[in-house]
């Protein structure tokens, strides 16, 4: 049997793309990328790298301010004012540096980050999402950007929809069910196939409608699953706060966990994580993936991303900048260097080089 029909027979509302496109599905806990394992044939340590993506939370990549009152703190080091062009085009242009040293997906959230990485306040409008729950189309022109070049890479885009400290600003239930329609709508008609949707930047944390909360959230992942064009779906998700073990609604309907080691550090809690997710009543094969991490010790035999590398998990690198820091630390950090150019930066990427063997 061809490796083109068992795919189709594993997931068989994925279809595969054509040549010029890529296309991410699932087969038991690992990805595929166009019918291939991602990584395929690469070990590291005595691991097997096969069906990982290896991802970067780079959420600011269509980052704007609508509000007057607070645009001027991103001003750029050489005095420019704020340009959300600017930074789009930056991030376009960084990409390839990325996917050479190994990166094979990244996170963008249509409500953006804390662009100071953690904020018990959110007095900036960062959003693609309008209060009735239409989107912007200055934002979807910047978005559409990225994931044509992410097409054009072979790059995984895990897509967030919406992020606390945001969600506020649209208006009611009805609106967020419209906006989560109306994104999922959107990346159909685009024809994209390496589009996976994370429906909420960790749903068990100050989010205000409560379809957004733990208990109801999985309702929005059914809804992204419902829409399909020519057959295809997307497939979709949810991710939770540092250190917390995913919920039996969530498990019940995502296609893949998406879990955070923020706050964790110690590595063993991070073998552990994954441990107590496949041991949960209603787990099935799927894969694990940290898309959110802020721990590095990159040059330690052991650390976070060693530890998930090592437990069959993805591992993603949540960079932003400390107090005090220059503007060349921080993925997260408005105005962002989307370049490799802190030392933080490159001790994640030459890591991520080792494990990876990096991409062509």
């Amino acid at each position: 049997m061809s490796s083109r029909l068992l795919l189709l027979l594993a997931f068989p509302l994925v279809s595969l793309a054509a040549p010029d496109r890529t296309a991410v599905s699932i087969v038991g806990e690992k990805f595929f990328v166009n019918g291939q394992p991602t990584y395929a044939g690469r070990m590291w340590d005595g691991v097997s790298l096969e069906g990982r993506l290896m991802n970067s939370r780079m959420v600011q990549g269509i980052f704007d301010d609508l509000n007057p009152a607070t645009r001027a703190r991103w001003t750029y080091p050489d005095g420019t004012a704020w340009d959300a062009d600017r930074n789009t085009r930056e991030f376009i242009a960084a990409m390839p540096a990325w996917r050479r040293a190994g990166l094979n997906a990244f996170t963008l959230n249509l409500q953006g980050g804390s662009p100071e990485g953690y904020s018990a306040k959110q007095p900036w409008h960062n959003s693609a999402i309008n209060a009735d729950g239409s989107l912007r189309a200055d934002y979807l022109a910047r978005a559409t950007r990225i994931l044509d070049r992410a097409d054009e890479l072979g790059m995984v885009v895990i897509l967030g929809l919406f992020y606390f400290g945001q969600d506020e600003r649209v208006q009611d239930e009805a609106a967020v069910i419209r906006a989560v329609e109306a994104s999922v709508d959107w990346i159909l008609a685009h024809g994209w196939q390496h589009v996976l949707i994370e429906v909420n930047n960790e749903a068990n944390v100050r989010y205000d409608h409560a379809i957004l909360k733990p208990d109801r959230v999985h309702e929005l992942i059914a809804r992204v699953k419902a829409r399909s064009r020519d057959g295809r779906r997307l497939l979709a998700g949810t991710s939770y706060g540092g250190g917390k073990i995913p919920e039996a609604n969530v498990v019940k309907v995502s296609d893949f966990i998406l879990i955070h080691g923020n706050g964790v550090s110690d590595p063993a809690r991070i073998t552990e994580m994954v441990k107590q997710t496949r041991a949960l009543p209603d787990w099935r094969a799927m894969p694990i993936v940290f898309n959110e991490d802020d721990h590095f010790d990159f040059d330690k035999p052991t650390n976070n991303f060693v530890a998930a590398v090592r437990a069959g998990a993805s591992w993603g690198y949540f960079d932003f900048r400390m107090k005090d820091e220059g503007f060349a630390d921080g993925f997260q950090s408005v105005p962002v260097d989307w370049g490799i150019n802190s030392p933080r930066k490159k001790a994640f990427f030459a890591k991520l080089r080792e494990i990876t063997g990096g991409l062509k």
